[in-house]
């Protein structure tokens, strides 16, 4: 074989089950795990791997990533993750049994990340607007970024794989490619506007070079922003804004709630946000009890 076992899973991945690029780097990432726990390497041949992968080492391993930390959430990937290889391994005759067939995923947590509320929300997009109006390219792309993860409810690796030719300047929309290689179409509003045509005109060509391509947002070496340098960015300017901490999934946390707080439709929500399931929007209505409590004693006559 030219290629090792985990590379053609990888390609199997990306051109038989159209997974993202996020997802198939996440799940090679959990086959790794699994090998070096095994003290196999990435180059392992198909003989060493179905002596070594049985359920019993399987079990043992998330064991072991449950007990140093990792969150339910974590383990039911790595099950998933490792179900799908040994599937695709017995069908590929690399291994002559599916050790992982009976494996079940835990039940992945519930919790959410909480939201700002409006008041927050308003101070960290105001602090990055104020930096970057006569700030750094550095700094217009952070207003921008934030502006239209807040707007639009993006997940931090939407935001980084836009290009310019995503925006409807226009309309003012965004065009979004979500999990599972789904389109999406997403408005936003003129605070998001601004920034963008701020970092448009002024920021992002004092940062393009040769390896900019299309990309929308930029890092300060002219290639495709990371989603790293993203997630810093939002935990620094949350800092500065005297906020709680909060990542980029936060911001998106709280567009949804913010969106429903407002009287939007459920199922709006649900494709604004690029849910599969409205069960996934649902989780978004549990923050406005207090809220609804205060209505109730002012508008109900029995209150």
């Amino acid at each position: 074989m030219s290629e090792c076992v985990g590379e053609q899973w990888g390609e199997y991945l990306r051109l038989s089950r159209r997974m993202s690029e996020h997802t198939v780097d996440a799940y090679l990432g959990d086959l790794r795990a699994l090998l070096d726990y095994l003290g196999l390497g990435w180059d392992v041949l198909p003989g060493e791997l179905s002596g070594a992968l049985t359920q019993r080492r399987i079990r043992s391993w998330l064991a072991d990533t449950l007990a140093r930390g990792g969150a339910r959430s974590t383990i039911a990937r790595h099950t998933a993750a490792i179900r799908n290889f040994t599937a695709w391994a017995v069908r590929e005759e690399i291994l002559a049994s599916d050790p992982a067939a009976t494996l079940t995923s835990p039940r992945a947590d519930q919790r959410l990340p909480t939201p700002l509320d409006e008041s927050d929300a308003r101070a960290l997009v105001n602090l990055a607007r104020a930096e970057a109006l006569d700030g750094s390219p550095s700094q217009m792309r952070t207003w921008a970024i934030l502006e239209l993860t807040y707007a639009c409810g993006l997940r931090v690796s939407e935001v980084c794989a836009l290009d310019v030719s995503s925006l409807n300047r226009e309309a003012l929309t965004v065009r979004v490619l979500g999990k599972g290689n789904k389109e999406r179409v997403v408005p936003y509003g003129p605070p998001a506007q601004e920034a963008l045509d701020h970092w448009l005109v002024r920021g992002r060509p004092q940062l393009a070079g040769d390896a900019s391509g299309s990309a929308l947002f930029l890092g300060d070496r002219g290639g495709r922003i990371d989603p790293r340098v993203v997630r810093s960015m939002v935990h620094k300017m949350a800092a500065k804004a005297g906020v709680h901490d909060i990542a980029p999934h936060g911001l998106r946390h709280s567009t949804a709630t913010h969106l429903l707080q407002g009287g939007a439709d459920l199922r709006a929500v649900q494709e604004m946000l690029g849910h599969a399931s409205l069960a996934t929007t649902q989780r978004y209505t549990h923050v406005d009890t207090a809220r609804l409590s205060a209505i109730y004693q002012r508008a109900h006559p029995r209150a």
